[in-house]
């Protein structure tokens, strides 16, 4: 398990001094939410609380998302769609790096013409599996609630990218990878970004 240090900026402030802050909040301060790591309840809270304040302070104005997340939770990776779902705010996704598994939700749930990727991203699309021990009830539970969640993840790749339920099945099923290019044709991404646009 690897720990890194949280880079800080130092600003100047109106009266002449400096101020420290951390890059996350420096970024939160431009409407920038930066998603690095794999998702779990903790970085969902997170995430879901900065899309929260952002809409609060202006529900007009654009949430910018950028995402390079090698997997996590599903359920945490849902509560965050929901989230960028239930906000006015437009919500602009790129993606940096990659999306492996649940997380290609959250590239797919920016708004329509909002939805980018750096040249060399990719989306790993991945079947759920069932893990589990105990009675033969129990794992028979597990296994039903595995294929809920696949169906409303069907579902939610549908919509946003505008195919049908039977197509997306089968790239549920088994692992597939998508690079830039493929990512747009699929529908999960509008456009391949080379460099950041101009206002």
């Amino acid at each position: 398990m690897s720990s890194y240090t949280i880079p800080s900026v130092i600003e100047r402030t109106t009266g002449g001094g400096e101020r420290t802050t951390d890059i996350f909040s420096r970024l939160l301060s431009d409407r920038i939410i930066y998603l690095g790591t794999e998702v779990d309840d903790g970085v969902a809270n997170t995430i879901i609380a900065q899309v929260l304040h952002l809409e609060n302070e202006s529900r007009d104005t654009p949430i910018q998302i950028y995402l390079n997340s090698a997997g996590g939770d599903v359920q945490a990776v849902l509560a965050i769609h929901d989230a960028l779902a239930y906000v006015r705010s437009p919500i602009a996704v790129t993606c940096v790096g990659q999306v492996v598994a649940a997380p290609v939700l959250l590239l797919a749930a920016g708004t329509p013409g909002m939805r980018a990727v750096l040249p060399h991203s990719r989306a790993v699309l991945r079947p759920l599996e069932a893990s589990g021990r105990g009675a033969i009830p129990d794992l028979i539970l597990a296994v039903e609630e595995v294929e809920r969640v696949r169906r409303q993840l069907e579902q939610l790749l549908a919509e946003s990218t505008g195919r049908d339920a039977s197509q997306v099945r089968p790239d549920l099923e088994r692992e597939r990878v998508l690079d830039a290019a493929a990512i747009v044709e699929y529908g999960l991404a509008d456009e391949i970004l080379l460099r950041r646009p101009t206002a």
